[in-house]
């Protein structure tokens, strides 16, 4: 069996898909792309969907790499077209919110940069709009993202 050299990994926020990511991509010597890092500009400003492909499909013409994020309707179809490995982590749902609420709580307690210079903001936490507020964004997310992969991986 051949060695698995284009993986994605896919799951709810908070699953984890980072950190298996980098490490993956360092086990087989390919490339880490994060979508997220991708997707947020300065001050949140998501990019547009045409410029995030474009992007993407330079990155994946790689040999190795291992993509972690959804983006479903943005950018799904370039990256399990060109993968030869799925892989969909799937934790319950108390785990991944606790994992989101803490890593929150740390990012912006510590002032931690992530895409573009952003950082977590205290007020984004106690907002109730989920696309204002990870937590919430996690827990309303999450059984829709469930769903979408369950059926996904029984086509496969």
């Amino acid at each position: 069996m051949s060695q698995q050299r284009r993986i994605a990994i896919v799951g709810n926020s908070g699953s984890g898909k980072s950190t298996m990511a980098r490490s993956v991509a360092e086990q087989i010597g390919g490339k880490h792309i994060e979508l997220d890092s991708i997707h947020h500009l300065a001050d949140w400003t998501p990019i547009e969907r045409d410029e995030m492909r474009r992007i993407l499909a330079e990155r994946i013409e790689a040999d190795a790499w291992v993509v972690d994020g959804n983006y479903a309707s943005m950018v799904q179809d370039l990256v399990f077209a060109r993968a030869d490995t799925v892989v969909w982590l799937d934790l319950p749902r108390r785990v991944v919110t606790w994992r989101v609420l803490r890593r929150s709580v740390q990012r912006a307690a510590t002032g931690e940069q992530m895409w573009a210079g952003n950082t977590e903001r205290w007020s984004n936490l106690v907002k109730w709009q989920p696309e204002d507020n990870i937590v919430r964004w996690s827990w309303t997310r999450f059984h829709p993202t469930r769903e979408k992969y369950a059926a996904r991986m029984s086509d496969q």
